[in-house]
């Protein structure tokens, strides 16, 4: 069982990239099973959700190869639509491939995906849009048994709720569809433009991600290419909470300054000094934040529901009170227990967490989910003493050897096995 091992109080300055986006390269390497031929994905992480998805790449025919950060994918010989149980059960995003292999082969078989337990998240939306575009789906025995008759056809597509997951699903399977898609009540978030991007790139005909509608017109094929996947934002949000929290002045570099805005005023209202640039972030910190404005995560562009934990780690070491809501997940406050053991004032009521700036120390904590970890980590380089942050599973699914990255700023933070 590996353990990071973290002396706090350091103040952490130099420069540091974020990696290639988590929720972009997902589903991006998911449409590579759209276009026979080999496709290149450059700056892709190494993280352990990617890794799953390069299995279930191969499950289905596909001939992956990495060097470094670049990732080929061969589809040229796409046969099956069976996905393991084993590997949807690591990740909930996986169910993003139901939409690309409908779309090429025409069937697909799995299993309800798994991922981190933070609440229900029914993937009851990605197969409604599925079965409008002509598929035919049953389940047995919580397997989902997926066939397309003749071929996916257009449609008129109303999300009742901007869900990022099930507007991906839509605009894969649409791709090759018969006719023209229209999406409305579609997620804006800027991982939606990126797969736009490489779809178009593949020579699909996708217009309007970023808005709540979006238009895809099907094509009969679609051709692979080269995509360099956008820096991820909650990465770069985790970094520049752990510069807030432990102090510091630091640049992060290779993302859009304006993905990260609600971040960012947050940090500006806590006492942080901020300049961005085209695409990096300089944040100016003393280590002792104060309390801000309510925080409501909201769908983009509102505050991002994965940057709370990490803002809340920041915020709790420093002064004064934040009220947080939470009105995306039911089960997002898991790591508030684990806070709590290193020193942490935070009030629970339902949706509600009211957190009163409160000196850290050490502990020995575990994370409980992939954001939840990150800001284990983030409250331990604020806080007196020595930490222990166990079950890294969660923290290695959406973070590129974190402690590279912080000690790259200087922080004491050492990965035990």
């Amino acid at each position: 069982m590996s353990f990071f091992e973290i002396t706090g109080r350091r103040r952490l300055s130099g420069s540091i990239g974020a990696h290639g986006a988590k929720n972009s390269v997902l589903p991006i390497l998911a449409a590579c099973v759209l276009a026979p031929g080999e496709s290149v994905i450059e700056n892709c992480p190494g993280l352990s959700d990617v890794a799953a998805t390069v299995e279930i790449l191969r499950g289905l025919g596909c001939r992956v190869g990495r060097e470094g950060d670049v990732v080929t994918v061969d589809a040229a010989c796409v046969e099956g639509g069976v996905i393991p149980e084993h590997l949807m059960r690591e990740m909930r995003s996986s169910v993003i491939f139901l939409g690309a292999v409908l779309g090429r082969v025409g069937r697909a078989q799995m299993c309800y995906p798994g991922g981190c337990e933070l609440g229900p998240r029914p993937i009851d939306l990605h197969l409604d849009a599925l079965r409008k575009l002509g598929a035919e789906i049953r389940e047995e025995e919580g397997v989902l048994h997926c066939r397309v008759p003749d071929r996916l056809r257009g449609c008129r597509l109303a999300l009742p709720f901007p869900s990022v997951g099930a507007t991906e699903n839509a605009m894969l399977a649409a791709c090759t569809a018969r006719g023209v898609t229209t999406i409305t009540g579609a997620a804006c978030e800027p991982e939606i433009e990126d797969l736009q991007i490489f779809l178009n790139k593949l020579g699909a005909r996708v217009h309007g991600a970023g808005t709540p509608v979006v238009t895809v017109e099907g094509v009969e094929t679609l051709h692979p290419t080269r995509h360099r996947v956008m820096g991820d934002r909650i990465v770069a949000a985790t970094y520049l909470a752990a510069v807030g929290a432990a102090g510091g002045e630091a640049e992060v570099t290779g993302v859009d300054p304006c993905h990260l805005a609600t971040v960012l005023e947050v940090l500006e209202q806590a006492g942080c000094s901020l300049k961005s640039g085209g695409h990096s972030v300089r944040i100016c910190s003393t280590g002792r934040l104060r309390g801000v404005r309510p925080i409501r995560t909201a769908p983009y562009p509102g505050f991002p529901t994965d940057a709370q934990a990490v803002t809340m780690a920041a915020l709790a070491g420093g002064e004064g009170t934040t009220v947080f809501e939470e009105n995306i997940f039911q089960s997002r406050y898991r790591h508030v227990s684990e806070l709590a053991r290193m020193g942490a004032d935070i009030r629970l009521t339902g949706r509600t967490a009211i957190v009163t700036g409160a000196p850290l120390h050490g502990a020995h904590v575990c994370s409980t989910d992939l954001r939840g970890g990150a800001a284990l980590v983030v409250a331990a380089l604020a806080a007196e003493g020595t930490s222990r942050v166990g079950e890294l599973h969660h923290i290695d699914r959406g973070y590129d050897h974190l402690e590279h990255a912080l000690t790259q700023l200087g922080a004491q933070i050492e990965r035990i096995n």
